[in-house]
Order: C-alpha cells, then structure tokens, then sequence
C-alpha cells in the first residue's frame, strides 16, 4: 500500500523552528515530485514547496522564500521541510503529497493540490504569538 506519512509538526512560539518529515511506503522517491501544503482554518489547501526527486529542484511559495528549505534522503524515502522564523500566519495543518505520472513543467503546476495523487493524513502546526 502507498503511504505518506507526516511527523515533527507541533507548538511553536514565533521565530521560532520546526522539521517536518514525510515518509514514504509502498513506493520510492525517485522520479516523483514531492510537495508541501498546508491548510488554515477557513483558507484554501496551498502549496507551500516541492521537490523534484529525480533532479533536486525547489520551489516555494513566496510567502516562506527565505525562511523555509526542503530537503530529501531518497535512500530513506524521506522528504523533509525545515521552517525557520515562524510566524503565526504558519499555522496550519500540513501535508505532504507525492505525484509520479507528470513531472514536465514542473514550476508551472506545483503548488496546484489537484495535480498530487499521493496524500498523507496530516500534522498540526501551531505557532503562538
């Protein structure tokens, strides 16, 4: 069975840091794009990084540039998102999502949740300020 599991999310004051880890079973990284999003009440689901396993590009939305960096061990199947200097705007629920059967144009379709087949269940994240 494919599983994206998400763990590290929890309460942070502001500026504060925290490592997310997404997990992967049932398949492997490598020639996937492997996304970030997160979820605030009353918001829409929104892209918050990706990685493409195969060549190692990032990209991030611009609300986190400079203060978010994603990162992976594809020999763990691991995709992780560090996050510096959080804000309470941070807080949200976030997921990690994997997608195999398109990578052309990657920049183009990122931070669009509908393009991700694979979905894990979630982790909070709480930034106080």
């Amino acid at each position: 069975e494919v599983q994206l599991v998400e763990s590290g999310g929890g309460l942070v004051q502001a500026g504060g840091s925290l490592r997310l880890s997404c997990a992967a079973s049932g398949f492997t990284f490598d020639d996937y794009a492997i996304g970030w999003f997160r979820q605030a009440p009353g918001k829409e689901r929104e892209g918050v990084s990706c990685l493409s396993s195969s060549d190692g590009r990032t990209y991030y939305a611009d609300s986190v540039k400079g203060r978010f960096t994603i990162s992976s061990d594809n020999a763990k199947n691991t995709v992780y998102l560090q996050m510096n200097s959080l804000k309470p705007e941070d807080t949200a629920v976030y997921y990690c999502a994997a997608e195999s059967r398109k990578l052309r144009l990657l920049r183009l379709w990122w931070s669009s949740p509908y393009e991700y087949e694979y979905w894990g269940q979630g982790t909070q994240v709480t930034v106080s300020s």
